[in-house]
């Protein structure tokens, strides 16, 4: 699993500085924003997560019980450059394996920033 060394707790303005941190050092980015949610989710449409390529990330998009599965997707996203939408709820299984049991919805949108 992805492992942060950098403060999960930013506030989403945060997180897209560091991720224009992390370009101008010569990293590629993936950034992660909630673009819908509904029911019990823990983070509103509008949160964001960034990663680099060596896993490292900053910010949230679940408040953390989704973050390793959708840093291993951007990871993938930053591999093939393609944009992805993803879908975790608790009728979906996967939602359970990563954590988001907590009766809600949340649709993550992650696209490649690249140096």
């Amino acid at each position: 699993m992805a492992s942060s060394n950098v403060n999960q707790g930013l506030q989403d303005d945060d997180v897209l500085n560091q991720a224009a941190k992390w370009l101008r050092e010569g990293k590629n980015v993936a950034l992660a924003t909630v673009v819908n949610s509904w029911g019990s989710s823990p983070r509103p449409p509008g949160s964001q997560l960034a990663v680099t390529e060596d896993s490292t990330f900053v910010g949230s998009v679940s408040g953390g019980c989704i973050e390793g599965a959708v840093v291993t997707e951007a990871l993938e996203v930053l591999k093939t450059g393609n944009p992805k939408v993803l879908e975790y709820g608790v009728s979906n299984e996967l939602a359970w394996e990563v954590g988001l049991a907590c009766g809600g919805q949340v649709k993550v949108f992650v696209e490649a920033l690249i140096k």
